[in-house]
């Protein structure tokens, strides 16, 4: 049964953060997911979860400098100290939360970086978070991004995802398999789903093209929502869209598609 999580990095951002909790609650959610909790008190957080009876389903390491550009910093060969100390702040907040697996973005490959370093630096430091966080508990993920939203993101494919997965030797890491993203740079959803599902652990939607909700584009949801039950995936979707016109407005689309 399709288990839809509201992104509240993108949803209801016409509300101040701490009052998505209720919005997303109010609107049907069991689950939740966003980018980052660390300007907030683990506690804090934990408050607004139980308060409206949800889940936080996923969260992602720090990543950098994210207002000034930065989308992750495991493949930054001279930030590796500064990389493990944010898996253990990840991991200090994941207990308190009670989220059973973190994203790690691994990032815009730094100017006169090969990418022979890039992959080795990517390497060691996805190793050493999958083995904190399995000792925590915790699953650790890989999200592929497509190339034409951020230019020079290391990662941009399944075929590179899984095989970095098998370059660390880690039986703690896994897929994040972003459906908007890997339409723009593969296709080939409903295959490629099926042929890695047991590496796949957390999936995300939007439409294309403009990145917004099931049925504004060419992505045929109807399809995958069903494909995804079929298959056995039992795991939560998070809904990381941009609402065309009001997230509220543009909850319909969960009727129209069945879930």
């Amino acid at each position: 049964m399709t288990k839809l999580a509201a992104n509240l990095t993108m949803l209801f951002t016409e509300l101040p953060f701490l009052d998505r909790f209720e919005a997303a609650a109010k609107a049907g959610f069991k689950g939740v997911e966003f980018l980052f909790p660390y300007a907030f008190r683990a506690e804090q957080l934990a408050d607004k979860l139980s308060t409206n009876g949800l889940e936080l389903v996923l969260h992602n390491l720090p990543a950098g400098n994210w207002e000034a550009g930065e989308r992750g910093i495991a493949c930054h060969p001279d930030r590796v100290s500064e990389f493990q100390q944010g898996v253990d702040d990840a991991i200090r907040y994941a207990k308190v939360l009670n989220v059973k697996q973190l994203n790690c973005l691994v990032g815009i490959v730094p100017a006169g970086v090969s990418a022979e370093l890039a992959r080795a630096t990517v390497v060691g430091n996805l190793k050493f978070a999958a083995d904190k966080l399995q000792a925590a508990g915790i699953r650790l993920l890989i999200e592929p991004i497509n190339s034409f939203d951020i230019p020079g993101f290391f990662l941009t494919g399944t075929h590179q995802a899984l095989e970095l997965i098998k370059a660390t030797g880690s039986s703690n890491l896994f897929v994040q398999y972003d459906i908007y993203h890997m339409q723009r740079m593969e296709g080939e959803l409903a295959n490629t789903i099926k042929a890695n599902l047991s590496q796949i652990k957390h999936v995300q939607l939007a439409d294309n093209p403009g990145r917004f909700e099931p049925g504004t584009g060419e992505i045929n949801y109807h399809y995958l929502f069903k494909f995804l039950d079929e298959i056995g995936y039992d795991g939560w979707i998070g809904c990381e869209y941009k609402p065309k016109a009001g997230t509220v407005e543009g909850l319909g689309w969960r009727a129209a598609h069945g879930v």
